[in-house]
């Protein structure tokens, strides 16, 4: 628990607000809830979920706009025990198998799958000699993750942080002088093989090769703990949270954009939404961290992140998004989630690093309807593609290049089996990276938050206690982006604000609370 009983009543009149309903915001006010604070959350669209929302569009096809799949769904549904309740009393979670299908242009194709025997033949029959080395990689990986998992789960709001016990134990197995891709050589000499196991680093817009090898533990995750689809779509997740946070109590207000966070000397203590002033004890900012804070909080409250600072952070690629919903189904061999994977994929990862759009891409299509009948009409289909490409920062003109690039896109479908869908389009929506940045307030396109290079994560990556009375939560923060991430630093967030609230720090002596209120014995969720 993340708290006593007497701690419940100690907080009970407390306040506080969060501004953002994504998957974090959602995470802290939960918590918070169950914790005994008032919890007000601000969400300036008409539904919760930001990003990791699923959208029904004409025609009654559903997609998932951001996230498309779950991983590691452990913290979430502690984090639903906590509260009481499970997560699958609320939430239907399909576990995927294969996981998804990797075709590889430069010839070759994997279906990954958690079953050993399984992969390891589909491995042995691009690379035989790397099929021997699969059970090795998983086990290295596992003791990785073991030490690698208390370090995710500690807060890096000092400096003396980065020599804690955890992290000390976990050094000897992070190697953070090699990449991913370097460390996947050591049990993978087939280039298409360690792309099996590294092109994850792209739901943290990095490259492979540029990437710290601590992040191998992300394909690992992926077959230790599998790859699941919420029934629904990943909004699912967003609208059971929000549910649940209703019924105990925390007061959800969409629609409500908040203009900026109020101060009180240095001390955060309250918000203008809407135009109306409101008051708290704390404030949660839960956005695109280097969009949200430029635009709620003044410099003088963010002196380690000002925003000569935020302009030279490294940023993570963005995406180039088509949402498809066509006529008829979809070829038999199409599966859940298929990726394919560039030829000259290490060009193709340069290019977007270097700012270049990539005329020969690699791309992500999920197919929802494989799985889950509800994501379009019968004899539908909702066909989800994603491109990587350079952030804004590259200076593309895509109102230019807009429609050039979709055609781009479609043709390379073709190489997937889907050579006769634009006749079939029935609905149709792009984004692009103007959009992230114009529609969903991503600060230039870049869709993955700052970059997760060793000088921005940990004590480096902006803070969840980022000032007096004023948190953060979400992908820009600690620990980093990706749903299971989010929600470790949703417990991260609660955690420290609860400790401070307890503690008195915020108006105890106007609210006559005592300064040694009592804290949990674990201080965590689990």
């Amino acid at each position: 628990m993340l708290q006593s009983r007497d701690g419940l009543r100690t907080l009970s009149g407390r306040r506080v607000i969060i501004v953002g309903a994504g998957p974090g915001g959602l995470a802290t006010a939960l918590l918070l809830a169950r914790a005994g604070v008032h919890v007000t959350l601000l969400e300036k669209d008409p539904a919760v979920g930001g990003r990791t929302k699923t959208i029904e569009a004409p025609g009654g096809f559903r997609f998932d706009i951001g996230p498309t799949f779950f991983l590691y769904p452990q913290i979430l549904a502690d984090i639903f025990e906590t509260c009481g309740e499970r997560l699958e009393d609320h939430v239907k979670l399909e576990r995927l198998d294969p996981q998804y299908h990797l075709v590889f242009e430069a010839g070759g194709e994997i279906r990954a799958t958690n079953d050993m025997d399984r992969l390891e033949a589909e491995v042995a029959r691009i690379a035989p000699d790397d099929a021997r080395n699969v059970r090795k990689f998983f086990a290295d990986n596992r003791v990785k993750l073991k030490f690698f998992k208390p370090v995710l789960e500690q807060a890096f709001h000092t400096l003396r942080a980065m020599a804690s016990p955890a992290m000390i134990a976990a050094l000897p197995h992070l190697h953070p002088g090699r990449s991913v891709d370097k460390d996947l050589r050591r049990y993978f000499k087939d280039p298409r093989v360690r792309l099996a196991f590294a092109f994850q680093t792209k739901y943290l817009g990095m490259s492979p090769f540029r990437c710290p090898s601590l992040f191998t533990i992300l394909s690992f995750l992926e077959y230790e703990h599998g790859v699941y689809h919420p029934v629904g779509g990943c909004g699912a997740v967003s609208e059971a949270m929000a549910g649940l946070a209703r019924r105990m109590g925390v007061d959800i207000r969409l629609g409500a954009g908040v203009e900026r966070v109020l101060f009180e000397g240095k001390r955060a203590s309250g918000v203008v939404c809407n135009g109306e002033t409101l008051q708290a004890d704390a404030v949660v900012i839960n956005g695109d961290f280097a969009k949200v804070i430029q635009d709620l909080v003044p410099q003088q409250h963010r002196p380690r992140w000002r925003d000569a600072k935020i302009e030279k952070a490294r940023l993570s690629c963005s995406t180039f998004m088509l949402y498809l919903g066509l006529d008829g189904p979809m070829p038999e061999a199409l599966g859940h989630h298929t990726i394919l994977l560039s030829e000259d994929y290490a060009r193709n990862i340069r290019e977007i690093t270097d700012g270049i759009l990539p005329m020969q891409p690699s791309l992500y299509v999920q197919h929802a309807g494989f799985t889950d009948g509800g994501m379009a009409p019968p004899g539908q289909t909702s066909l989800y593609v994603l491109v990587p490409v350079p952030n804004l920062k590259a200076g593309i003109d895509w109102k230019g290049l807009r429609e050039t690039y979709r055609r781009l896109v479609l043709d390379r479908l073709k190489l997937l089996g889907l050579g006769d869908i634009e006749s079939r389009i029935r609905y149709e929506r792009i984004v692009d990276p103007t959009e992230w940045r114009d529609e969903f307030f991503v600060h230039e396109g870049a869709t993955f938050n700052l970059a997760h290079d060793l000088m921005q994560m940990l004590y480096f990556r902006p803070h969840n206690r980022f000032g007096p009375g004023l948190y953060l939560v979400g992908g820009g923060t600690h620990p980093g982006s990706g749903l299971p991430v989010i929600y470790e630093g949703a417990r991260i967030t609660a955690r420290l604000l609860i400790e401070e609230l307890s503690a008195g720090r915020v108006g105890a002596a106007s609210a006559g609370i005592p300064t040694t209120a009592p804290l949990a014995a674990s201080g965590d969720a689990t």
